[in-house]
């Protein structure tokens, strides 16, 4: 993959980078966020790890204008700014994953290689009165407009799909689409089925389509006749 690093911190950024190479990566760098913007324009980067404290233009700011720029590249958060609040507006954002400073150079390039791998498979899928498509990352429920996903967020759908109505447990379906098991997944697998039914249910206040079946699991409806997913009490966060 093509990694841009951003960090004010030049030993760090050539830390990571050294690691990262070292697993066959391509490396960018940028010193602040009017930098990162700047580079993303030019070299589309497939995956961006970013410090929140930077000067001109710190990590949440940038991020919020990547996204509202319409740039879905995946986005891990790197920071000394660790605390609940903080991680939590980082995944409201449209961060795909947040890792705090200090950190282990494996847990950093395991969840590289977890935020890098691309759905396989045929490009187009339908499941029921889904269409989606990998290439493009984008699902489109009956007849409506496809939305433009984040690599997670199609992901996640994806996993909720191939299960039929049935419901996955949010630690199996965390594992599953970040490759590990840590503090803060089920927050962030909280944030992610958030972000995924803002883009893609009707109306997003009710959770028709991507449902938590309470005490088991979250699960997506296809719209196939007769299709229940396991478990009694629907409800949504």
């Amino acid at each position: 993959m093509r990694v841009l690093i951003v960090d004010d911190d030049a030993e760090l950024r050539d830390l990571v980078g050294f690691a990262l190479r070292g697993e066959g990566h391509e490396t960018l760098a940028a010193a602040d966020g009017l930098e990162a913007l700047d580079v993303c324009r030019r070299e589309t980067p497939d995956l961006v790890i970013l410090d929140v404290n930077m000067p001109r233009l710190d990590g949440f700011e940038t991020l919020r204008r990547l996204r509202a720029n319409g740039g879905d590249v995946p986005v891990m958060m790197l920071t000394v700014r660790a605390d609940e609040d903080d991680q939590v507006r980082g995944l409201d954002l449209g961060a795909d994953d947040y890792l705090a400073k200090p950190f282990s150079v494996r847990a950093l390039t395991a969840r590289v290689r977890a935020l890098g791998r691309r759905t396989g498979g045929v490009a187009v899928e339908t499941w029921g009165v889904w269409t989606l498509d990998a290439d493009a990352l984008t699902a489109r429920l009956g007849d409506g407009v496809p939305a433009r996903l984040t690599t997670l967020e199609f992901r996640l759908l994806q996993l909720l799909l191939a299960r039929r109505g049935r419901p996955i447990d949010p630690e199996e379906l965390a594992r599953r689409i970040w490759g590990y098991r840590g503090l803060g997944d089920r927050a962030r697998l909280k944030q992610l089925v958030h972000r995924l039914r803002r883009k893609v249910e009707p109306d997003p206040s009710s959770a028709s389509w991507i449902v938590m079946v309470q005490g088991v699991g979250y699960a997506a409806r296809s719209g196939e006749a007769g299709e229940r997913p396991a478990g009694e009490g629907d409800g949504h966060f």
